[in-house]
């Protein structure tokens, strides 16, 4: 098994013992593809276009940006300008590179692109200067890195056959036993492409709201049992939230107990998955549009 499968397995269990959501930013370590033959390398793996004019700014004014850009456009664009959730990386913008001191992204900022779902800002002459010094150190640290890999593009992960990925869909993933192609997957890939959509097949809950808790089952020596919400597990104590709202914690090795997590089949396919079945697996769930 491929070492980064074995990590981010680690780091599913740790987030579900400890509660700690994980974002799966291996996730970008595990959609490198496995060769692409003569095809062209993805835009991500390419370096982002050179400043025409290149542009030094004072370190106070860089740092002030900095703290501006974050409160108004990381949101979106990420706090170091290299994209977010829903704003490109600026510091591969075509936009950014021909700017001179805000000459283009200033009218931009104030404008804002509506097609695009970007609004309109209304920023004074000297926050705008910051944050226009800040993009352009930010550019031009970019400009300045070697293979300067900075995401992962929707191009790098289709590298998998579709049909072999249903084969291990409906057979030895057991993915069919939980979901549907017609059903709750219909129209996946509309909703999802790149990395979010290997991100909710690895860890459907990214980018979600909590999921209601598992449901345990513990029996005592006694015979009792004890029925609640999983709160933590690992190989030496459960423990759960029973009934009354009261947190109880045993040692595994003096209780017998019984887990029913729906999510389960995903976390244990992690440690089974090889580079092929995911990158297949991915390439079916593509054809689900």
């Amino acid at each position: 098994m491929n070492i980064s499968y074995a990590l981010t397995a680690i780091m599913m269990k740790i987030s579900r013992v400890m509660g700690i959501p994980v974002l799966l930013a291996a996730a970008a370590a595990l959609a490198a593809p496995q060769g692409r033959g003569g095809q062209a390398p993805s835009p991500a793996s390419q370096r982002p276009p050179r400043s025409t004019t290149p542009q030094t700014y004072a370190p106070e004014l860089i740092s002030a940006g900095q703290v501006r850009f974050a409160s108004q456009c990381g949101f979106c664009h990420g706090r170091d300008a290299a994209g977010g959730e829903t704003g490109p990386d600026l510091t591969r913008s075509a936009l950014v590179a021909e700017d001179v001191r805000g000459d283009r992204v200033g009218p931009v900022v104030r404008s804002g692109r509506q097609e695009k779902g970007m609004p309109a800002f209304d920023v004074s002459e000297s926050d705008l200067a910051a944050m226009v010094a800040f993009i352009h150190d930010q550019k031009t640290q970019m400009e300045s890195l070697g293979g300067n890999r900075r995401s992962v593009d929707a191009a790098d992960l289709r590298t998998g056959n579709a049909d072999a990925g249903r084969r291990y869909f409906e057979g030895a993933g057991n993915c069919s036993k939980c979901h549907s192609a017609s059903g709750d997957l219909a129209g996946i890939a509309a909703r999802f492409q790149g990395l979010p959509l290997l991100q909710r097949m690895l860890y459907p809950t990214s980018g979600r709201p909590a999921p209601q808790p598992a449901k345990v089952r513990v029996t005592l020596p006694s015979g009792e049992t004890v029925a609640g919400s999983l709160v933590s597990q690992d190989e030496f104590v459960i423990t759960m939230t029973d009934g009354s709202g009261m947190r109880r914690s045993w040692n595994v090795a003096d209780v017998k107990f019984s887990v029913d997590d729906p999510l389960q089949g995903h976390f244990d396919l992690l440690g089974k998955y090889t580079d092929a079945d995911m990158h297949n697996v991915y390439a079916y769930l593509e054809t689900l549009r």
